[in-house]
């Protein structure tokens, strides 16, 4: 009795010692390198060291009228064989280790090894911030992180209204990051601004700098170089203020050469030499925010590898569109609804899917938002869709269609 009393002891202390302090409610954008008054330069690194997250659970099928309109990138869970799904599982580790060293991890446990296995384990961001003045106005990032391309790419899902972030701009990157090195400025006053915008609710992207660029290796997320040149990118964002309003313009542009590796081609396909292709895009953005009524738009066209079905072959193409969402924001005491509205259409190819799969899409979504407290949101949004996603073995493919879907969503 008295070993295991001290065994208690014994881990009481560790854990007092470790020091882990847990956010709760809704996301939080921190700020790296701008501290509040009241943070002293002499905390502990444990004290700085923080956790939150979020997770989602979703059901496609209701009122569904093709089983076979898919989009793979949005939800795996879409169509025939789709149930309840786990969409996300996030954990966050983060803080101000010092006074100009911010770090970042975030793993996902409800990644998709196989379309056998679900819920596995994988690393999203990995970075670490380093700021090169007091006020890490200037800072670098390397790691893993989210590409400066548009604000749908870089806003969280967490506080994203539609249930999936829109084709045009999201065929850029998959999972959005890739390996890279980025500088990112901005004045103290506009990362408050960028951070204010996430945590009172106005749907932001978080902070990205009024000016980033960089490079990056350009395969995406968790996949390894495959040349030796890298991508680089650009981005100019800046919120201003006109009376109670807040809006946002952005231009930005990426280039690089992508790799098709082996296995993301069908036998008989017909590829350029060296595997390699052009990847290039230029986009811009305008946000109004929900105060209450607020606008989302982002447009983009460049040229990538793309399936022509009359050669077999994956060649470069031209690739374009863009999306337009309406929302409102309704405050009831505690309580926050978000009715929303987006179209979205893109045409051109998805280069990390299979064959560099063509598409074409039109898409209409009306949805509305609850959050009944910080720590719960229940989505219910409904999609009428027409997708053309052709590839070696799926040729002449055009799906239409809508279906219901619901997302409960917990933030810890």
């Amino acid at each position: 009795m008295l070993r295991t009393l001290m065994k208690m002891k014994i881990l009481v202390v560790i854990m007092m010692s470790l020091g882990v302090s847990i956010t709760n409610g809704q996301q939080k954008n921190e700020t790296p390198g701008v501290q509040k008054p009241d943070s002293a330069a002499s905390k502990k690194w444990y004290d700085r060291f923080l956790i939150r997250g979020y997770m989602q659970a979703r059901y496609n099928r209701l009122l569904e009228t093709n089983p076979k309109l898919k989009c793979d990138q949005c939800d795996k869970s879409w169509g025939e064989g789709g149930g309840i799904f786990l969409r996300r599982v996030r954990i966050v580790l983060y803080g101000q280790i010092s006074e100009r060293i911010y770090f970042y991890i975030q793993p996902d446990f409800a990644s998709s090894a196989s379309s056998s296995v679900l819920n596995v384990g994988q690393i999203r961001d990995a970075y670490m911030d380093i700021g090169l003045d007091r006020k890490s106005e200037f800072r670098i990032r390397l790691g893993q992180s989210k590409i400066p391309f548009g604000f749908e790419n870089m806003q969280s899902s967490q506080n994203r209204l539609p249930l999936d972030r829109n084709d045009a701009l999201n065929s850029a990157f998959s999972n959005e990051r890739d390996m890279g090195a980025f500088f990112y400025w901005a004045p103290q006053k506009t990362r408050r601004q960028f951070s204010a915008l996430v945590n009172e609710g106005y749907k932001g992207e978080g902070d990205y700098g009024v000016v980033a660029f960089g490079v990056f290796n350009g395969q995406t997320a968790n996949k390894p170089e495959q040349n030796n040149s890298l991508h680089a990118v650009g981005r100019i964002a800046y919120p201003f203020k006109v009376g109670d309003q807040t809006f946002e313009p952005a231009l930005q542009a990426y280039t690089g050469k992508y790799v098709l590796t082996a296995d993301q081609v069908s036998p008989g396909v017909k590829i350029a030499k060296g595997n390699e292709y052009l990847d290039q895009r230029v986009a811009a953005t305008f946000v109004w925010y929900p105060k209450p009524f607020g606008i989302q738009a982002e447009y983009n066209f460049g040229r990538g590898p793309e399936f022509n079905k009359f050669t077999d072959s994956i060649e470069v193409k031209s690739l374009k569109g863009g999306y337009a969402t309406l929302n409102y924001m309704v405050k009831a005491g505690n309580q926050i609804v978000f009715p929303f509205f987006r179209y979205q259409y893109y045409e051109g190819g998805k280069k990390f899917e299979r064959d560099a799969r063509s598409y074409s899409v039109n898409e209409f979504e009306w949805g509305i938002e609850w959050q009944p407290v910080k720590a719960f949101e229940l989505v219910v949004e409904y999609v009428r869709s027409s997708r053309k996603f052709e590839d070696f073995k799926n040729q002449d493919n055009r799906q239409k269609g809508g279906l219901l879907r619901l997302q409960a969503q917990i933030n810890y």
